[in-house]
């Protein structure tokens, strides 16, 4: 993947993560950074990037770039060539890709919104893996979700009620 490519995936999830129902555009980029950050990179040089015109981004961009999107500087450079992400077996970069996965997921059910932002939710938590540990022993546990249901949001856990009732 180039820097590119790189940075229109990063303006994709950064709409997602900041609860945009599109992905940023350019210029909000542009704008965020400059009042978040208090540096400047014009909609124009980001346009020059995705598009490949800009092949090595200086020092300050790329910097600013990491900071705002919150990767490492490395990230934001083209991959060499026969290079494959999916080879990655640090912990951290397996949870950073759940949390993709999850944000990806998030955006299927668009229509949902509880789903949509329990998805979310459970993606920008510092460690969705023992989230997801948390829900499966929940779930092992006979009626334990009902129970947690009822307590923490009890016109879900009548709707529960009636979906086992009918099946029944």
């Amino acid at each position: 993947m180039n820097v590119g490519e790189k940075l229109r995936y990063l303006r994709t999830i950064e709409g997602t993560l900041r609860g945009l129902d599109r992905e940023m555009t350019q210029q909000a980029v542009s704008e965020a950074i400059a009042g978040e950050l208090g540096a400047t990179i014009s909609q124009a040089y980001l346009s020059q990037i995705e598009r490949g015109q800009r092949r090595h981004l200086t020092n300050s961009t790329r910097m600013a770039l990491a900071r705002f999107f919150k990767v490492h500087p490395g990230y934001l450079v083209d991959d060499p060539e026969g290079y494959h992400d999916e080879l990655t077996s640090d912990v951290r970069a397996l949870e950073d890709k759940l949390d993709l996965w999850l944000i990806s997921g998030a955006e299927r059910f668009h229509d949902d919104p509880e789903t949509h932002g329990a998805l979310i939710k459970l993606a920008k938590h510092p460690d969705t893996r023992r989230c997801l540990a948390l829900i499966g022993a929940i779930l092992d546990s006979p009626d334990l979700a009902q129970r947690l249901l009822q307590v923490l949001r009890p016109e879900l856990a009548d709707e529960t009620l009636v979906r086992r009732r009918v099946r029944s």
